[in-house]
């Protein structure tokens, strides 16, 4: 899908997805060139996202201390027309994970809005004998305050049903950030589709205005329009390359 060399390759698991539903002008400023807003049913979504980060490689090489950890995100969802075909992304308005380095390496080599703060998490399971992961739980501490998400109460994984939310929010497969000189770089993820199950219990606790901006303060607040619970899997992310003015 991706195209370009091999930049990271790592296992995505465990993900709590919460989904909002704001105004398209909230994410107006902050599209890509040479992207527009993706809907769904005509309905604007950005999604909280709580997962592990496991079995990390960059560039082939496994950095000792930073090959598993969590990381929280918020993202909104855009698409690009490429040879008659539609390319369907993610644009990430900022993502947290407890290490500096990570944090600083992202920043430097794609731009994204990393930021570094101390962080926890817990994966409840089902009754005894029952493998299965039924909620997920990512906290982190900033400014003197333990803030995080959650999703819980979450039966058996099982397929996408296409056409649904659920594709929807999980089948991105670009991601696109903008460059502070105004251009736009694209990358692929690939990863085989995903199971998951709706999650019946799902929060978001954080000042979410200081946290993502003014904008973002009264949809955060409300409770998630839905939520998802994803078992995940390996994922490949490309390197990146810029588009064309």
């Amino acid at each position: 899908m991706g195209g370009a060399g091999e930049f990271l390759r790592a296992e995505w698991r465990h993900l709590a997805i919460l989904n909002f539903e704001v105004d398209p002008g909230v994410l107006g400023p902050l599209v890509p060139r040479g992207t527009e807003l993706d809907l769904w049913n005509g309905r604007c979504l950005v999604s909280a996202v709580g997962f592990l980060f496991l079995r990390t490689r960059v560039l082939g090489v496994a950095v000792p201390f930073h090959t598993d950890f969590p990381e929280v995100n918020l993202r909104f969802y855009v698409r690009r027309r490429e040879e008659g075909e539609w390319r369907r992304g993610v644009v990430f308005v900022k993502e947290i994970v407890p290490r500096a380095a990570i944090a600083w390496a992202a920043r430097t080599f794609y731009e994204e809005r990393y930021v570094a703060l101390p962080m926890s998490w817990r994966i409840d399971r089902g009754s005894e004998g029952d493998a299965a992961v039924r909620g997920a739980s990512y906290r982190w501490r900033r400014a003197g305050r333990d803030e995080g998400l959650e999703a819980g109460d979450a039966g058996p994984p099982g397929e996408l049903a296409p056409g649904s939310e659920a594709e929807f929010v999980v089948e991105h497969y670009w991601g696109y950030v903008a460059r502070r000189d105004g251009t736009t770089v694209e990358y692929g993820v690939e990863h085989p589709s995903w199971r998951l199950a709706p999650a019946r219990r799902a929060r978001l606790d954080a000042d979410a205005r200081s946290l993502y901006g003014e904008a973002f303060g009264e949809p955060l607040a409300r409770p998630p329009v839905s939520a998802y619970l994803v078992e995940g899997s390996g994922v490949t992310v490309r390197r990146g390359a810029r588009l064309a003015p």
